[in-house]
């Protein structure tokens, strides 16, 4: 079933401007057609078009209900946008489809881009969220300095994964071996050319925890994926039924 984004949805039973296009000009729906429409914070609405018109496609809601994200607490995810736009725009489309709370792009001494226009990012991230059936679009903030982030006053565990070289990767945590499942977590991921030491500092005496994420070295995107898996395979190896032996043939 085609399903569609409109965060006014509720108030107007219309779709707005662009989905209503999409919806009747590009798909060419007619009335009596079934679609599902999500408000991006939670909420699953199954309707059936009453008016098809390509500026305000009309909708009876036949059926509402509230489908909150499937891991259960807050993930934020705080990494330095990549020099080439089109890899940060990858990575913000794969962490919408594997799920995410918060994207927050950080400005920090090594930045290779220290601006960013996050309209098109957003929209990559709707897709990403329809595509993958979530009805929880993720918070995208605007650049936002390291210091910035440091100073909030974030709950549960947080982790900032960096190359250190005066530290033998034998003796680096991986993030998946601290990782507590179902706990609200914050990730910090450096640019291409890492994190300053002085920033690793500051994070640390903030109450960040170094990480590794491996024995490979990642590109700034990939590792920011990474992190998110690792962070929803230990929620998944956690989960109750988890404790339960296999029954034996």
């Amino acid at each position: 079933m085609n399903r569609f984004y409109d965060p006014d949805f509720a108030a107007t039973g219309v779709l707005n401007e662009d989905e209503s296009r999409h919806c009747v000009r590009v798909l060419r729906m007619a009335a009596g057609d079934e679609v599902e429409v999500v408000d991006g914070r939670g909420t699953l609405y199954r309707c059936r078009i009453t008016l098809a018109h390509p500026k305000h496609c009309a909708l009876a809601i036949e059926e509402q209900r509230s489908e909150r994200p499937h891991w259960g607490h807050r993930i934020t995810l705080a990494v330095a946008p990549t020099k080439h736009l089109d890899r940060m725009e990858w990575m913000v489309e794969k962490c919408t489809e594997v799920g995410v709370d918060r994207i927050v792009p950080l400005l920090c001494r090594n930045s290779e881009r220290t601006v960013l226009k996050t309209p098109r990012l957003r929209a990559i991230m709707v897709a990403a969220m329809k595509q993958s059936l979530k009805t929880t679009l993720p918070q995208l903030d605007e650049m936002t300095p390291l210091t910035s982030l440091l100073g909030e006053a974030a709950a549960g565990d947080r982790f900032i994964a960096y190359c250190d070289p005066a530290l033998p990767r034998e003796q680096r945590r991986e993030l998946a071996q601290v990782l507590h499942g179902h706990r609200d977590v914050t990730i910090l991921i450096g640019p291409e050319g890492d994190f300053a030491p002085d920033e690793v500092a500051q994070a640390t005496a903030a109450g960040f925890v170094p990480v590794t994420l491996g024995q490979s070295r990642l590109r700034t995107c990939t590792a920011a994926l990474a992190a998110l898996v690792a962070v929803h395979t230990v929620d998944a190896l956690d989960r109750p039924e988890n404790d339960n032996p296999a029954p034996q043939p």
